[in-house]
This record gives structure tokens, sequence and C-alpha cells, in this order.
């Protein structure tokens, strides 16, 4: 009689629990969330270990943008910046300390540009620069531009109609400041029938677009609103009660460069630099283009992990676009997942944020993915970069578990759909987690996801980074380390229907 080894038979134990702790958590779930489903968990191999149609595509929503990280990261490395500048050709007249010739604004679509609370690069910080080096005057009006391209900010094709121009849905492009929206901030008026006062816009230096017709009534109701004005600027109405705190409203901005050109004019003039926006005449000098100043984004990385925690969509496509160009960038997206996994099918992705409906993905293209793409030279600590239990849009998952980074993971939601796809750290190794939901019953989906979440992971354990030195990453085939597809200029190195 030949004997099985101990470890051998625990191991079959813990698989057939396992097995019977899902298939009891499916039956119930299937139940509360009817409507078509696709789970697969893995171990940390991508050996199934139990499944429900895996092979079927279904639509991923937000968890698309793991897919999109990853494909920045193989393409940009990790510490990858993304710059905005002030290029120009001519020199400083030193007497009047007026720039004589050209100048432009070089916009390559930094998501934290302008970003709220000070925490990104600042048109201020390159108007300093200007400053530094001499310059007290500038003429003619704002010319924009990108490094690979027209500097223009648009909605993608792909996304729908009834999304474009709301909040988690801005214009995507190298024209982006403070993520293309805005924040206007009013208090009421020192008595009633007083006028509302403007306390604080963002970004800073939008003053002069905001008109406010609000007024002051008594006690503590507000009913505010904004409606746009003509020339791209908003103009806040309603009434707002003189108990009241201050109320912040929050808009799309359409017409990206009428706020650049609010909050440049702004920065030069705290600069103590004045700008004469009247159009120059004469002959433009001749000459290459010069870097004036400059300031950059914090590295893809730190991009990345914010992007995954807020599922922002706006910096998704970003991503997308500096990784994969503006012409056929999903197409690409695409083709690098599915070599990634070693796959023909499973995969077909029509954006870099997972708000198009026409995104499809397969429950197994996830695992495998999961389990091969931290192997690639790019794919060092590539969990970490996914939201941790009890953060960002796993904030629910802030109980339940022996600490935060047990899970990491991406959530997806649109109006039919919950997906959570992530890592599970366990004692007998990482599970690899795909739960993906298309019904009519999404929330109730996502309360048996995040219940399955909490009993698998109950006895976990933090999921470590990776101990070794990450491998050098090929950055493209061309002699300056970009993928042709990327023009010379570029660096080389929520209530929200989407999570």
């Amino acid at each position: 009689m030949s004997l099985v080894p101990a470890r051998m038979v625990a191991a079959q134990a813990s698989a057939d629990a396992l097995t019977a702790q899902l298939t009891t958590w499916f039956e119930t779930t299937s139940r509360s969330a009817p409507g078509q489903w696709g789970v697969a968990i893995a171990d940390q191999t991508g050996s199934m270990l139990w499944s429900v149609n895996p092979h079927q595509p279904l639509v991923p929503a937000s968890t698309v943008k793991l897919f999109t990280t990853g494909f920045a990261r193989s393409v940009l490395g990790g510490a990858a910046r993304r710059s905005t500048r002030v290029v120009g050709m001519g020199g400083v007249d030193p007497e009047t300390g007026a720039w004589v010739g050209s100048w432009a604004l070089e916009l390559n679509g930094d998501p934290t540009l302008e970003r709220a609370q000070g925490s990104g690069p600042t048109l201020y910080d390159l108007a300093l620069q200007l400053a530094s080096a001499g310059i007290r005057k500038l003429n003619g009006p704002l010319q924009v531009q990108s490094a690979d391209g027209p500097a223009t900010a648009i909605y993608p094709a792909a996304w729908s109609e009834r999304h474009r121009g709301r909040l988690f849905a801005p214009p995507v492009g190298p024209l982006t400041v403070h993520e293309n929206i805005v924040w206007i901030t009013v208090r009421p008026g020192t008595k009633v029938g007083h006028r509302a006062r403007l306390v604080e816009t963002a970004p800073e230096g939008i003053t002069s677009l905001v008109t406010v017709t609000a007024t002051t009534e008594a006690g503590r109701r507000t009913r505010l609103g904004l409606s746009r004005r003509q020339d791209g600027g908003w103009i806040v109405t309603g009434t707002i009660g003189v108990r009241a705190s201050p109320r912040r409203l929050t808009a799309v901005a359409s017409n990206p460069k009428v706020v650049l050109n609010a909050v440049w004019g702004s920065a030069l003039a705290r600069a103590g630099i004045s700008w004469n926006r009247a159009p120059t005449i004469g002959a433009p000098p001749e000459g290459e283009p010069q870097i004036l100043a400059e300031v950059a984004s914090a590295p893809l990385d730190s991009l990345a992990s914010e992007i995954n925690r807020r599922s922002l969509n706006l910096g998704a496509e970003l991503l997308l676009q500096w990784a994969g160009g503006r012409d056929k960038a999903p197409e690409r997206l695409t083709r690098h997942v599915l070599d990634v996994i070693g796959s023909s099918e499973g995969v077909y992705l029509t954006d870099g944020s997972g708000l198009s409906y026409d995104d499809r993905v397969s429950p197994s293209a996830f695992i495998a993915y999961l389990a091969k793409f931290p192997a690639t030279a790019a794919g060092q600590n590539f969990p970490q970069l996914l939201p941790a239990n009890g953060t960002g849009t796993l904030r629910r998952l802030n109980t339940g578990f022996p600490g935060e980074g047990v899970v990491r993971a991406k959530t997806g939601t649109l109006g039919q759909v919950s997906t959570v796809v992530g890592y599970l750290g366990g004692a007998n190794g990482v599970l690899l987690v795909t739960l993906m939901y298309n019904g009519s019953r999404p929330w109730a989906a996502r309360q048996a996801q995040w219940n399955l979440f909490r009993e698998l992971g109950a006895d976990g354990i933090v999921i470590p980074a990776d101990s070794a030195p990450p491998p050098p990453v090929q950055l493209g085939g061309d002699e300056d380390g970009r993928p042709a597809w990327i023009g010379d200029g570029t660096p080389a190195a929520d209530s929200s229907a989407t999570d």
C-alpha cells in the first residue's frame, strides 16, 4: 500500500473546502443577482481552481484600467514622467525684460497639472521659471501645442453620448488642466437679499470666468445651480441660506482652452510678468525652439496608483494616449494583453478606461494576465499599483481582513455591470480572483462580490511587494527608446458611472 504525503492530503482538503465554499456562494449569489456571471478563481500560477463561464467575454467596465496600467508600464517604464513646458524662439530684451520672438505652452496630457490642493505641477511654477530667467513681459495670444500633435481635448469615440460631459467623463487629450473640471465655491452674503460671494475656485485663477447671480435668503436652505456663459465661463444661480455653510459646485470644462487662458494669465500676473495678448506683427524668428520653462508629473507608477485608486477615467485615457499614441491606441492595448496572456481571443478593448460598453474580456483572460504580467520585465510589483482593501474604490472592504493589503484589486461599475478583478493574499499563497457580472442587479452583485472577498480573506495575509530589483524595461525599438508612434517631444523617461 502506498502512502500519500500528509501535505498532499491537506492540500486536497483545502481545495475541496474552497470548492464547497465557492459553490455555496454562487448558488446564493445567482439567486440574489440573476444575470450573466463569469467567475474564475486561480492560484498564483494561473491554474484554475474554480470557475463559472470562464471563457465568456463580458463587459469589464473599469477593470480595463489594470490592463492600461500594465501597457503603459511596458512601453514607458514606471519612472516615466509627463512634461509641461513653455517653448519659444527668440530672446529676452535685457532693457525691458520683454521676450522678443515666439512662444507657446506645450501641454502633453499630464493628469496632475493644476491638480487641486496644490499636489501637482502648476502653470505658476512655469511662470516663476520665466521670471527667474529675466522675462518680465510676453506678447501675443496664447498658442498651445503638444509634442505629438494638436493640443486638443475631445471625448473618446467609444464613450457613450450619455456619459460624455459628466464629471467622470470630461474631454480627454493633451489639453488637460485640473482634470478638465472646475470647482466653484460660494458662501452666503452678509445679509438676506445680498448676492452670494465667490470664495474659491479650482483651478486657481478662473474668477474672471465666474459670474455669481445667486442671492442670499433666510435660513439654511440652499438651491444653487450652474449655467454656461457664452464665452465658456459659468454663472452661479439660485439661492443660498444666510446661515448655510459654503457650497462647492462642480462642472466639466467642455472648452479647456478657456480655462487654460485664464489660469495662465493669473499665473503670469502673480509671477510679475505682464502679458499683452494682442497679435504680434512681424516675421517669426528662425531657429529651433528652446525650452524656456518645464515642469513634470510624478512618475508613471505614482500616476497609475492614483488613477486606479480613484478609478479616474480621464487619467486612464491619458495613460493610454501616452503609451499608445492617439491613433489606434485601443488596438495596441488589446494586442499587448493578448501577447501577455498568450492567446488570440477573449479580449476586445475600445478605450483605456473601461467606460465603453463595447469592451469585452473573459474571466480567464483576466486570470492569465494577473498571473503572467508580474513575471514580465515591466511587471515588478504590479499588484501594488492596484487599490488595497479599505482604500479608494475598495473602501467598502475596510473590515473583515487582518490588515490593509490582503486584497489588491480593481473594481468596475456601469449601469448593468459589476466586476472585481485582482489578487487576494492567503496562507497557502495568493489567489487570483475575477468576478464579473452583467445584468440588471449590479448593486446586489457587488454586495455578493464583497462578501466573497471577506470570506476568502478572513484569514489572509498582506500581499508582499517583490523583493528583487526590477529588471531593465525595454522602452521600444527606436534608437531614442520610444515606439514609432510617439513623437520626438514625448519624455522617455466620484459620483461616478464607473469605478
